[in-house]
C-alpha cells in the first residue's frame, strides 16, 4: 500500500525536484519540498487543491499557509465550524482544523503554478492513499476543475464522470464531490469567485455531511 504523504525530498518528479532546487538555492530558510496533507485525518470532510504555490505552501510546509487562496478557505472553514483558531498565515498560528482534512493533487510547487499532466499521473498514487486512510470520508470539496479530474481518477474513475463547473456536484463511489472555482487572488479580484460564492459550496458540504 502506497503511503500517503512522500518524504519531503520526493525524486518522482524530475522538472518538481529541479525546480525546488532553484527554490532552495534562492531560498534555504523555506520549506522547499513535497508538502504534506494537513488536518483531521478522521475528518468527514477533504479539500483538495491542485498544488502547493511557491510563495505559499511551498515556502511554509503548510496547505494553502502563506500566500493569498488560504485567508478565504480558512476563514470560510471557520464560519462553517471546520476550523477553529485565528488563520495568520504562518505554521504557530495556532489553527485547527475539525472534521476536515487538506490535501493537494500534486504535492510540489510546479513552475507558474501549473504541474504537467506527467506529474498529476506520477502524484495521484499519493492523493489515492490519502482518500484510502480517510475511515470517516463522506465529502470532497475540490477546488478547481483540475482538481475535480484528479480525484475522479484517483477513487478510479473517469475524468469526464461528473459536470465540471462551480457548485457542481455528483456521487462518486462512497463519497459525494462538490466543486468550486479555485480560491486563488486571480479568481476572487475578478469576481469570478465570490466569498458569499465559496461559503455556499462550504455549507452545501456540511449539510452533506450532517445529513
Amino acid at each position: 500500500m502506497t503511503n500517503s504523504e512522500p518524504a519531503p525530498d520526493c525524486p518522482l518528479c524530475p522538472r518538481l525536484v529541479a525546480y525546488r532546487n532553484v527554490n532552495e538555492a534562492a531560498h534555504p530558510e523555506w520549506f522547499n519540498g513535497a508538502v504534506p496533507s494537513w488536518g483531521d485525518r478522521n475528518g468527514r470532510l477533504l479539500v483538495a487543491g491542485l498544488a502547493p504555490g511557491r510563495q505559499g505552501a511551498n515556502r511554509t510546509g503548510r496547505p494553502f499557509t502563506g500566500d493569498h487562496a488560504g485567508w478565504l478557505l480558512y476563514e470560510t472553514l471557520g464560519k462553517l465550524g471546520f476550523a477553529a483558531g485565528e488563520f495568520q498565515a504562518r505554521t504557530d498560528d495556532g489553527l485547527t482544523l475539525t472534521d476536515c482534512y487538506i490535501t493537494n493533487a500534486v504535492r510540489c510547487a510546479p513552475p507558474g503554478n501549473k504541474p504537467e499532466t506527467s506529474e498529476e499521473n506520477t502524484c495521484r498514487q499519493f492523493l489515492s492513499a490519502t482518500i484510502a486512510a480517510m475511515p470517516n470520508l463522506k465529502v470532497i470539496v475540490t477546488l478547481g476543475d483540475v482538481s475535480r479530474r484528479n480525484v475522479l481518477k484517483a477513487i478510479g474513475l473517469k475524468a469526464s464522470a461528473g459536470i465540471p463547473g462551480h457548485g457542481s456536484e455528483m456521487q462518486a463511489g462512497p463519497y459525494w464531490l462538490i466543486n468550486s472555482y479555485h480560491c486563488s487572488r486571480l479568481n476572487t479580484n475578478t469576481g469570478r469567485l465570490t466569498p458569499a460564492m465559496f461559503e455556499d459550496v462550504f455549507r452545501r458540504a456540511r449539510e452533506m455531511i450532517e445529513g
